[in-house]
């Protein structure tokens, strides 16, 4: 019989997108078995991107802790054959008190069983007294492939590029991305810590007279209006007006993207779309593909953060970020 898995991870956007990459040593290994994910509903959409995952289980935040109960109860009658927390959270421990045996000297049995570690040791080492015993860099694709060695899985190899999007998606923005010299950026993070300085992207636009910009951003990033306004004849501005999928399917057809940590650079990584990656504060932001270039300034204080948030120890604040300039970004995409 096809072996049976279930993948754990609730959220982010940028985690579950570099989780992802997980079907692919499944299916390097097992072509046919089935593969459900356990994530949060609001996350659905992306995963729904890979047909080959069989079944989306969809966890709605406001059921609380009896929904997730009663959905782990519905998660046991499927019998897994393979189980992987990639989240490691109350919620999903919750989840394994269900599918494991509870005994260990009954865990030979199935499901087999491993998990990704968040390794909170090492993170305190690191954002409390700046060891840092990462790897470095650290990429978090791997770090989310690394745990499947304990099922087996040992091919890592990403074949996957028939990306479920509607169809509607390329009449919608066929104007946006057929166009040569078109630049996707994404000016916005959850915490401005890790953001590129609005100034910078308006150098960019200006360094870059030849060519055209797509804005990708959230309803509140006001300030991409400010970007817009350099060249509003060359830049459109999307903030708030596409869909997470929309905006994925965006990255996914541009010609190159140009994002600091966020979940559309790792969106990039695993479409295999050209990416130039602005690294700054943060520790686990780091691409893997070799389409990703990554840009960033060494200083001594970094990584200071593991997503952006805290304060910045440099007498300039968010150095590492602007210290890289518009020019040398530029240069990047002229060569790129």
């Amino acid at each position: 019989m096809p072996k049976k898995f279930l993948i754990i991870r609730l959220s982010s956007i940028g985690d579950i997108i570099q989780c992802m990459p997980t079907v692919d040593a499944i299916k390097n290994k097992y072509p046919d078995s089935e593969i459900h994910w356990f994530a949060r509903k609001d996350m659905s959409s992306f995963l729904a991107m890979d047909s080959r995952i069989d079944k989306i289980w969809g966890f709605d935040r406001k059921d609380g802790f009896k929904g997730i109960i009663k959905q782990a109860k519905e998660l046991k009658k499927e019998e897994y054959d393979f189980v992987y927390d990639a989240h490691s959270n109350i919620r999903s421990n919750i989840l394994k008190f269900y599918l494991l045996p509870f005994f260990r000297r009954l865990r030979k049995k199935k499901p087999a069983y491993t998990l990704r570690s968040k390794e909170r040791l090492k993170r305190v080492l690191l954002f409390k007294f700046g060891i840092n015993k990462f790897p470095k860099p650290f990429k978090g694709m791997e770090s989310y492939l690394n745990p499947l060695k304990k099922l087996g899985l040992s091919d890592f190899t990403r074949h996957y590029k028939d990306w479920q999007f509607p169809k509607e998606y390329s009449k919608k923005f066929e104007d946006l991305l057929n166009e040569d010299k078109t630049i996707c950026i994404v000016p916005s993070a959850n915490w401005e810590m890790k953001r590129w300085p609005v100034s910078h992207w308006r150098d960019l636009i200006t360094e870059l007279k030849d060519y055209k910009f797509n804005i990708l951003a959230g309803p509140d990033d006001h300030f991409c209006e400010e970007i817009e306004k350099v060249a509003s004849d060359r830049v459109t501005n999307l903030a708030g007006k596409t869909s997470l999928l929309e905006s994925c399917y965006i990255v996914s057809k541009s010609q190159i993207v140009i994002s600091a940590d966020t979940g559309f650079m790792h969106a990039a990584d695993l479409f295999n779309t050209k990416c130039i990656a602005l690294i700054g504060p943060t520790a686990f932001g780091y691409p893997t593909g070799k389409n990703v270039e990554v840009m960033e300034v060494n200083i001594d204080c970094r990584p200071c953060t593991k997503d952006g948030r805290g304060k910045c120890k440099q007498s300039i604040w968010q150095k590492c970020m602007v210290d890289i300039t518009a020019k040398q970004v530029a240069e990047k995409v002229r060569k790129a």
